[in-house]
C-alpha cells in the first residue's frame, strides 16, 4: 500500500483536513436535488408547542392550506429553536390520517360510537356539569361553611399551557370544585 495508505483515507483525518464532512465527499446527485420542506411554504406561523407548560416556540410551515413542517423557533427565548421528541413530532397532531375530526359519543351501555355535532356535545356536557353540581353541592360540612362540590374534579394534562391551566382552575373554582390537579405537577 502506498505511503499514508489507509491512514490517509481514515474519515477523521479527511474531516480534519476539510476533505469530508459537508464537502464533496458527503454529497451525491440525490443529496444535491433535495430541498427543505420549508422552502416551498406559502406562509409561516409562530406557535407554541401544545405538549407541556414549558411553552417552546414553534414555526408552522404551510403550503396550500396544509401544514408541511413544524420546527423549533430559533427566536423563542424559551427554547431557542429546540424541541423535545414530542414537540418535534407535533406535526402528526394535525396531519395524521387517523386524527379524529368529529365528536364521538358512546351512549350508556352502547357498543358503537356515533358522531355528534359540537353544539350537541357541548350542551350535553353543560347539562351534566350543572346537574352534578346541583346534586352534590355542599353548603356546610361539619358545621363549617364550605360551599363546594365533591362530585366534580379535574385532572389536567401536560398538553395544557399555563394560560389554559389558569382558565381551568378559575372555571373549576367557580363551579365549587376543590379537587383540581394537573398531571404535569404530579
Amino acid at each position: 500500500m502506498a505511503q499514508g495508505g489507509w491512514i490517509s483515507r481514515w474519515p477523521v483525518l479527511r474531516q480534519l483536513r476539510g476533505e469530508d464532512g459537508r464537502s464533496r465527499a458527503a454529497r451525491s446527485a440525490r443529496t444535491d436535488a433535495l430541498r427543505p420542506r420549508t422552502e416551498q411554504a406559502d406562509s409561516v406561523a409562530r406557535s407554541v408547542c401544545p405538549y407541556c407548560a414549558v411553552g417552546c416556540g414553534q414555526l408552522i410551515y404551510v403550503k396550500d392550506g396544509r401544514v408541511t413542517q413544524i420546527e423549533g423557533d430559533p427566536d423563542s427565548p424559551v427554547s431557542r429553536g429546540r424541541l423535545c421528541p414530542k414537540g418535534a413530532a407535533s406535526k402528526q397532531l394535525v396531519t395524521h390520517p387517523g386524527r379524529q375530526k368529529h365528536v364521538l359519543y358512546r351512549r350508556p351501555h352502547g357498543t358503537e360510537w356515533e358522531a355528534l355535532d359540537l353544539d350537541t356535545a357541548m350542551d350535553m356536557i353543560a347539562e351534566r356539569v350543572l346537574r352534578t353540581r346541583r346534586q352534590t353541592w355542599q353548603q356546610e360540612h361539619e358545621g363549617k361553611t364550605v360551599r363546594r362540590t365533591m362530585g366534580i374534579a379535574s385532572l389536567g394534562g401536560a398538553t395544557l399551557d399555563n394560560e389554559e391551566n389558569y382558565l381551568m382552575k378559575k372555571l373549576y373554582t367557580a363551579l365549587g370544585a376543590i379537587q383540581v390537579e394537573n398531571q404535569a405537577r404530579i
